[in-house]
């Protein structure tokens, strides 16, 4: 145990040691678990904050002969009964040019269905109810028979596509053209058809895990895979979109199966080096998930040039919906995997200043989620070598964390408490306490963060108390001249801990109670 003024010497870390909760004094494994739940919270602020998992395709696919919608083209919603009318007639319209013949037949379909799409792609809010209950879909399938021109598929395609973007029952109601769409995903099929086959894919995976499995059964992953090796931007970036709402889980089969396919991680690589923005973005959600959700992937793309990569972008980009995922997928794959920290981000090399100059840029962010993902990926770094605390606590990123733990929200102040909770320790094994770094643990109370653990002892969320706690413990137990008690006394910490004398969690009762009792017994105060 360090009592004195310098650090405890690290002991040899182990590779596998569970970073987010280095500072406990006995050893939980729940980095897959936090990841898996971070995952599907972020795929919901995606959608509500972001970007919609579900997209309505209003302009033509880059490459295709219809020419670009105009403003003044967009149907006004106060038309909303002539354009359900219209709707109407137009799958009536579609019905009839189905039994056409002869000359002309063909030039019919194509135009009824042109119709159609412009009804549901150029309105605010597409008459997708009254299209369904004319019978649309049964006839749209029709229209995906195998043998039909491209430009009837890709016609069809999109407004299948559109009708996928509509509310939950309306997606399902495309369950009988799934077969088709998923079919004409292939390689016979032109990239055209099989860009906005994959569109119309990814609407409907985007709605939710059962429509997911019925396309995972459907064969889906290894077509979208394919499409995202395409060197045609908008083709690679419909695909990886579509993919990553395919795979978005919580079954791990679909990752683990996807970072198999030849190809894949090599053109995650191309695209997150070479690519535009938006290309960069939706292939960094793909490794947000193959990073959240399978331990094969996270180990096959640490040892690859993707942490570089990610960590080049998060710092040069002011991009949001960029940076989130990237941090997202960073920060993942620190929390996943040993490598990642002790063989990747070496104290010394570039790459590891790079790294923390990139979340130190995300701390100082007005944006919410950059913060708490930034102070997240930096608990589990911390939690790394004795040099990689150093590093962290001789930076920038010190004081804008205890600063984050006194003001910020209440999941970004629970995820800056870890990080320096993990800067003044040095983890002493599964049993017994964590050696104290006296330095670390003295500067951060003396720049005032000792009122931020207090008060997350008086949280109602157990974890957070539980994490006070701890810190209050290594205070008491380690601030230097046994100044520790008076320390928290001062700041009413034995009122927070008081709180859970009758506490109905035995653990936290006893912890607590535990605290008291040692070092504010009888004997407190006395000389």
């Amino acid at each position: 145990m360090a009592d004195g003024n310098n650090p405890a010497p690290p002991p040899a870390a182990s590779p596998l040691q569970s970073h987010r909760y280095a500072i406990k004094s006995s050893a939980h494994n729940t980095a897959a678990s936090r990841r898996r739940e971070q995952a599907v919270a972020i795929g919901k602020e995606r959608r509500e904050a972001l970007m919609r998992a579900k997209r309505v395709c209003r302009t033509p696919l880059s490459g295709s002969n219809e020419s670009a919608i105009e403003d003044g083209d967009m149907v006004i919603d106060d038309e909303k009964e002539g354009l359900e009318t219209r709707t109407a007639q137009a799958v009536q319209e579609l019905k009839s040019s189905l039994s056409s013949q002869g000359k002309g037949a063909q030039k019919k379909k194509i135009e009824a269905l042109r119709a159609l799409r412009r009804l549901l792609s150029q309105s605010e809010v597409p008459p997708i109810e009254v299209a369904i209950k004319a019978g649309a879909v049964p006839l749209l399938v029709q229209f995906l028979s195998f043998g039909s021109s491209d430009e009837q598929l890709l016609e069809t395609a999109w407004c299948l596509t559109n009708i996928a973007a509509g509310q939950p029952e309306e997606t399902k109601t495309l369950l009988p053209a799934l077969p088709l769409l998923i079919a004409h995903l292939g390689e016979k099929s032109s990239t055209l058809v099989a860009e906005q086959c994959a569109w119309a894919v990814g609407n409907v995976a985007g709605e939710g895990s059962d429509l997911r499995s019925t396309l995972l059964a459907q064969g889906a992953l290894l077509p979208l895979a394919r499409l995202m090796l395409s060197n045609k931007g908008s083709t690679a970036r419909t695909a990886a979109w579509a993919l990553s709402n395919l795979i978005k889980g919580p079954d791990p089969k679909a990752v683990n199966e996807l970072i198999k396919i030849e190809g894949v991680l090599n053109a995650i690589i191309r695209d997150l080096e070479k690519a535009d923005e938006e290309l960069a973005t939706e292939v960094a959600w793909v490794v947000v998930y193959l990073s959240a959700l399978s331990e094969k992937a996270i180990s096959l793309i640490v040892r690859s040039h993707v942490p570089q990569l990610l960590i080049a972008r998060l710092l040069a980009s002011e991009n949001l919906q960029l940076l989130i995922p990237v941090l997202r997928g960073l920060g993942n794959l620190v929390a996943g995997d040993g490598y990642m920290v002790d063989s990747v981000l070496i104290v010394g090399h570039s790459i590891t200043d790079q790294a923390l100059s990139s979340l130190i840029k995300c701390l100082k962010s007005d944006n919410r989620v950059l913060r708490k993902e930034a102070s997240w990926a930096l608990s589990n770094i911390a939690a790394g070598s004795f040099e990689h605390k150093k590093l962290i606590f001789t930076s920038e990123a010190t004081p804008l964390l205890i600063h984050l733990l006194t003001s910020a929200q209440f999941d970004i102040r629970k995820e800056a408490a870890y990080t320096l909770g993990n800067l003044c320790v040095v983890s002493a094994g599964s049993t017994d306490p964590p050696n104290i770094i006296t330095e670390h643990l003295a500067s951060i109370i003396n720049g005032g963060a000792l009122p931020g653990f207090v008060n997350l002892v008086r949280s109602a969320d157990i974890e957070s108390a539980r994490l006070g706690l701890q810190f209050l413990e290594l205070v008491m137990r380690g601030y230097p001249n046994g100044q520790g008690p008076a320390l928290v006394e001062r700041q009413d910490g034995i009122d927070a801990m008081e709180r859970f004398q009758f506490h109905e969690n035995e653990a936290m009762r006893n912890m607590a109670n535990g605290l008291v009792d040692k070092y504010f017994g009888e004997d407190y105060g006395l000389e």
